[in-house]
């Protein structure tokens, strides 16, 4: 038990806070989850009977452009004076952003809260360890960043090469996966293509709406200027859409 960890702390309950960023990591990346979720155990050794859970945040970023309902919910409980420690598996999970992790930090301080992930116990009312948090945060968020770059640089020389496919055209499906880096377009069996010929054709068209007929003429010198259907202008010629009766 870490001498940071005091009679107040344990009277109070303490929060195991639950994230993965994306719903594609929920859905792949069990292991991570489980991991998260055997921290219960840590703080069941560290002295505490009453542990809740929050984990409504899965599948949501905490770079700080989506609204974290869990994440509000916990610090409104630190707030409140409830908690005596909050954890998470990696500290990032509580934030990847500045203004959430310093927001948390700065809650924990004033009210004694600590913070808890796998390795240490931090208590933000001491200042070493404020100031490790602060550069845990600060680090969390260039980490982000720095993979945001890496990923657009990597999308950039993929279009230099002609390899980039963001979406696929109609008639068309995206096989294979970019991963194994055989994705590729190939034409949608399903979907078949309306041939020209088979578009309904008008029956009645307006020739006096304008001075062109279907032989090219004009209403002066045209044969065929008394004409109401396709069939009777001796031009046989597909009207412009300007004489099609609406």
């Amino acid at each position: 038990m870490s001498e940071k960890i005091e009679s107040q702390h344990v009277q109070r309950k303490a929060i195991l806070y639950v994230r993965q960023s994306s719903s594609f990591q929920v859905q792949h990346n069990e292991e991570s989850r489980k991991l998260q979720y055997a921290m219960q155990q840590r703080l069941h050794n560290l002295g505490w009977e009453q542990v809740d859970v929050i984990d409504e945040d899965l599948g949501r970023s905490a770079a700080g452009g989506v609204v974290r309902s869990g994440f509000e919910r916990m610090v409104a409980d630190v707030c409140l004076g409830k908690v005596g420690a909050v954890a998470a598996r990696e500290v990032s999970r509580f934030a990847r952003n500045s203004r959430d992790w310093q927001k948390l930090v700065e809650v924990c301080r004033v009210v004694d809260t600590l913070l808890i992930d796998q390795e240490t116990v931090y208590a933000p009312r001491q200042s070493n360890d404020r100031l490790l948090l602060g550069l845990k945060g600060s680090l969390n968020e260039y980490e982000l960043d720095l993979l945001r770059q890496r990923s657009v640089e990597a999308r950039y020389e993929k279009a230099k090469r002609g390899e980039l496919i963001v979406a696929a055209p109609i008639g068309y499906l995206k096989t294979g996966t970019s991963r194994a880096g055989d994705l590729r377009l190939e034409k949608d069996p399903t979907r078949g293509f309306v041939k020209r010929s088979s578009w309904p054709i008008p029956s009645a068209l307006n020739w006096e709406a304008c001075g062109r007929h279907s032989c090219g003429g004009s209403k002066k010198d045209c044969s065929c200027r008394s004409a109401t259907t396709k069939e009777s202008c001796p031009g046989n010629v597909r009207p412009t859409p300007c004489c099609i009766r609406s």
